[in-house]
């Protein structure tokens, strides 16, 4: 008898995550918008977005970006910290070496090749940009669910604090953070940007798991008897991920953004034979006036990752929210 009910709660559980327009029908089996659904939130949300037009666009994006991070090494012409065309440079005229064989974008102000830093710039720019999100959503889902599932106090510290950061803007936030630091890495700019973000994070898990908990499945296992942490891990938290993850993906763009900024204000690491957008934006502004081009394709990228992350964010969470769903 036990074991039927917990059948009926999880059955119950995975209903609700289907959504209000989720119906249970005939034999458990059910319908959505009166055409039959047996499939999961995942599969249903997917068959939605591959005929979105601004999902694929900005998937590509992202496709295009993370293959290029991760063959920069392999496709790269030459190495990005050598000064192969220093003798083209011209200080006293603010001149660097043009578009030339084998240097497709040229060489910049040191006399290094620019298509090469781009490339392997992409890939520091990503790693910063991961690593930043995954640190931040990890401290956002422990905040999150210790405010989600105990409530009474802890949820009162745990909200308190976060609202502390969300008042003070993000990028003052990963500035401040940034400069608490003697001396500035990657590492700073990524621990600077994932602290701006795990408040993001917490906060929208909590609001999430009050609201699932009181769904009905969850009111039906506490009238059982199930276990604390059985109804937490097993019903409200995994029914609560959806939004987290979407989130996720648009943080990821933000990311982005705050670490570009990071390095352009001198807070990412000192040593520019390593490129990353963000820095080569920051070495370039004295040079806008005459080489306008070594802030621009920096900058470019920099926009175009940030609004591919976006639309596949903003995309995720119209597929996944019923009540944007046509």
């Amino acid at each position: 008898m036990t074991s039927s009910r917990a059948t009926k709660i999880d059955r119950l559980a995975s209903v609700a995550a289907r959504g209000p327009e989720y119906e249970v029908g005939p034999e458990g089996r059910g319908s959505e918008n009166g055409h039959d659904a047996g499939v999961s939130l995942a599969a249903s949300a997917w068959r939605r977005l591959r005929r979105n037009p601004v999902f694929i666009v900005g998937a590509v994006v992202i496709g295009l970006f993370v293959l290029l991070a991760v063959l920069a090494p392999f496709i790269a012409p030459h190495d990005p910290a050598l000064r192969l065309l220093e003798d083209q440079v011209s200080r006293a005229n603010n001149e660097i070496p043009p578009p030339q064989d084998g240097y497709p974008l040229g060489g910049d102000q040191y006399g290094r090749d620019l298509f090469s830093r781009m490339l392997l710039g992409s890939q520091q720019t990503l790693l910063v940009a991961a690593l930043a999100t995954v640190i931040g959503l990890g401290g956002g889902l422990v905040l999150g669910t210790l405010a989600g599932a105990f409530g009474g106090w802890v949820d009162s510290v745990v909200m308190r604090i976060v609202d502390v950061l969300l008042s003070i803007p993000s990028l003052l936030l990963a500035v401040s953070i940034g400069a608490l630091f003697a001396d500035q890495s990657q590492f700073t700019v990524i621990l600077a940007v994932a602290i701006v973000q795990i408040p993001i994070f917490a906060r929208l898990l909590r609001g999430t798991m009050l609201s699932v908990r009181e769904s009905d499945h969850v009111l039906a296992a506490k009238a059982l008897g199930v276990k604390r942490r059985a109804i937490v891990f097993r019903h409200i938290l995994p029914n609560s991920l959806g939004p987290v993850i979407v989130q996720s993906t648009l943080v990821l763009a933000i990311a982005v953004l705050d670490a570009a900024a990071l390095s352009f204000l001198g807070l990412g690491a000192a040593d520019d034979s390593t490129p990353e957008w963000g820095q080569m934006l920051g070495n370039a502004q004295d040079f806008f006036d005459s080489q306008p081009h070594l802030a621009f394709w920096p900058a470019g990228c920099i926009i175009v990752v940030a609004l591919g992350f976006t639309l596949v964010g903003e995309s995720m969470r119209e597929a996944l929210d019923p009540r944007q769903r046509r």
